[in-house]
């Protein structure tokens, strides 16, 4: 009965891992790239340009870290990055009064964030430490 349920948690880690991966890399492009649909989201949030740049190359670099093995302490802090830009991104288009539609992106990316992080795998995991 235990393998049965490892074996789940890991199918389940790794699709919404890759899922994940796929959309902080592709919406990292387009930041990147600075769309003309992405400006003008950030722009009428509020934002700078420039953050677009800093977002793009910190998912980027939050997917290398989530993907690559071992590592466990940088991939926390990828974790926390990906919960936090996408949260971010949520109450920014609460706050500016954006139809659901325009929330489900990102709030589809946190809970992906939260399901790779829950459903990782021991060797991912931070070994804590004990007294």
């Amino acid at each position: 009965m235990m393998k049965i349920s490892a074996k789940v948690n890991k199918i389940i880690y790794w699709i919404s891992t890759l899922w994940l991966a796929l959309g902080m890399v592709s919406t990292a492009i387009v930041q990147l790239l600075k769309h003309e649909n992405e400006v003008a989201y950030i722009t009428r949030l509020g934002y700078p340009i420039y953050i677009l740049t800093l977002i793009g190359v910190w998912k980027l670099l939050g997917t290398v870290a989530v993907l690559t093995p071992k590592f466990q302490l940088l991939k926390e802090w990828a974790y926390a990055g990906f919960f936090f830009a996408m949260s971010g991104a949520i109450i920014s288009h609460l706050a500016s009064g954006d139809p659901v539609k325009e929330i489900f992106p990102p709030l589809l990316l946190l809970v992906l964030t939260v399901a790779s992080w829950y459903f990782r795998p021991a060797d991912r995991r931070l070994i804590p430490v004990r007294n």
